[in-house]
């Protein structure tokens, strides 16, 4: 059973799947940062100082301290049930700039195997055939 299991572990497409697996898993650890911490914090500026990642409404206030609440922190802090939009936009856009990169990778495979394509024979027609 064992030999069975290393056949199918080092075939070629699974160990393709585990690296992009692995490799798709950091790429969405850098794009969530990139979103967070590049892209969000000068749109934020440029509309009123808003911080995203702080942007919620409140849907019941806390047991332990009344809002309204400075932070989304200080909410969960003082057990509010909150709907936390802005960590739901930041998901949003970092999906929106995954599924971007993933069409163009996907795109751009596709336009190779367009061109590594063998041309079709050079092949007339007998005029002395049927």
């Amino acid at each position: 059973m064992f030999k069975e299991f290393k056949e199918f572990a080092l075939r070629g497409n699974v160990v393709d799947m585990a690296v992009g697996i692995v490799i798709g898993a950091a790429f969405g650890t850098i794009v969530k940062s990139f979103v967070d911490d590049v892209l969000m914090p000068p749109i934020g500026l440029l509309l009123g100082n808003v911080n995203f990642s702080d942007l919620f409404l409140t849907l019941k206030e806390g047991s332990k301290a009344a809002g309204p609440y400075a932070s989304l922190a200080a909410a969960k802090d003082a057990g509010a049930v909150t709907l936390n939009l802005g960590a739901f936009l930041n998901t949003v856009i970092s999906f929106i700039i995954i599924a971007f990169a993933v069409f163009l990778v996907v795109k751009g495979m596709n336009a190779m195997k367009r061109q590594s394509a063998p041309p079709p024979p050079d092949t007339k027609e007998c005029p002395f055939c049927l």
